[in-house]
């Protein structure tokens, strides 16, 4: 789906970085499996990948997200350049780096480095959130979401939002067409509402 008007991601990019490998014996030291190393993989995750996925169909895509000096945000850089239109606020601190190392396919563990705060947004946000034809919000906790409220809540009343919401993240904005939980999230976004009561939806 194409058209002069874009869609427009807002969201905290992640660094998502896969290590594959095989494991056929435990360290002599620890009932630890060790994976010999086959594969490695780097990609942009969060709202990344929400804006790349958007963008496969040849859509105009714009990702307002947090980046910084450091090398994982030069890595999405590079990864996301002519596929989808990068918007940046300033992020202070270094961008999250989910490492997740795979044994025939399988999650062994996740390391999780980095993180950092984000800046606030400047005009170019404001503008590009106005002329949007539409708004996808991929919170992921990470605070993007909260430094653009402003701007969403003032798109809200004109153009389609669509609010993923995360645990640790903002409140999806008042007028938010369509907001998507999953359970626990919908039960933690309903928690002391009256008439809601227990964990069940």
């Amino acid at each position: 789906m194409t058209g002069p008007e874009p869609l427009v991601v807002v969201g905290d990019v992640l660094l998502d970085e896969d290590i594959e490998g095989v494991a056929t014996r435990l360290a002599p030291d620890a009932p630890a499996p060790v994976v010999d190393v086959t594969g490695d993989h780097r990609h942009p995750g969060g709202a990344g990948l929400a804006a790349a996925l958007a963008a496969r169909g040849g859509r105009d895509v714009v990702l307002v997200t947090a980046l910084g000096d450091d090398p994982a945000s030069e890595a999405v850089r590079q990864q996301l350049g002519g596929r989808v239109r990068l918007l940046e606020l300033p992020l202070h601190g270094t961008l999250p780096v989910k490492t997740r190392v795979l044994a025939g396919g399988r999650p062994l563990v996740r390391i999780d480095r980095g993180g950092g705060t984000p800046g606030e947004p400047d005009e170019a946000v404001r503008d590009a959130l106005a002329d949007a034809h539409a708004v996808l919000v991929a919170d992921y906790g990470r605070h993007t979401a909260g430094a653009v409220r402003p701007h969403l809540e003032e798109a809200a009343r004109r153009t389609p939002v669509v609010w993923d919401p995360h645990p640790r993240g903002e409140t999806p904005v008042p007028g938010a067409r369509l907001v998507t939980p999953n359970a626990g999230e919908a039960v933690a976004l309903c928690a002391g509402k009256p008439g809601v009561s227990g964990d069940s939806l």
